[in-house]
């Protein structure tokens, strides 16, 4: 069974553009490195080749994870701010701290360079779904049960 990936409009767009990009062009650019390198005459110890045909295969691979994502997506359309939906950004404190993070929700793809992403489908990704600000979630942790408040909700 596969896993439905949620996805904001805007990684759902990035990652379709990032998908066509190393299907057409990608793939054009890597034969033609595979090419000359194949120029430069033995195969056996031809370091340019086996560089060519490594990156070959790991751009083939994340075409496939691409398409695996995206064939199967679901575009979370995010609301003005009211309750937590994928891709947007959630701030909480847990019961007894008084540290606030700021986490993004989403899937890895959502990545952001300023803030650690919370999958939905994680223990407390799961608790903090469709609730709104002031909530208090309880969810399951491996040290136990553990409550979070929301305290803030950025589209």
């Amino acid at each position: 069974m596969a896993v439905v990936q949620q996805f904001s409009q805007s990684t759902f767009d990035r990652l379709s553009t990032e998908h066509e990009r190393l299907t057409t062009f990608g793939r054009i650019d890597i034969a033609r490195k595979i090419q000359t390198a194949r120029e430069l005459g033995d195969l056996k110890e031809n370091g340019d080749y086996h560089a060519a045909k490594e990156e070959q295969g790991k751009m083939e691979a994340r075409i496939r994870q691409l398409a695996a994502l995206l064939l199967d997506a679901v575009i979370v359309e995010t609301t003005d701010g009211g309750s937590v939906v994928p891709g947007v950004i959630v701030s909480i404190r847990y019961e007894g701290d008084e540290e606030i993070e700021r986490l993004l929700v989403g899937s890895v793809e959502e990545s952001h360079s300023e803030l650690d992403v919370l999958t939905p489908g994680s223990p407390l990704g799961k608790a903090l779904l469709n609730q709104g600000i002031g909530d208090i979630v309880n969810f399951e942790a491996p040290g136990g049960v553990l409550k979070v408040e929301i305290l803030h909700i950025e589209v």
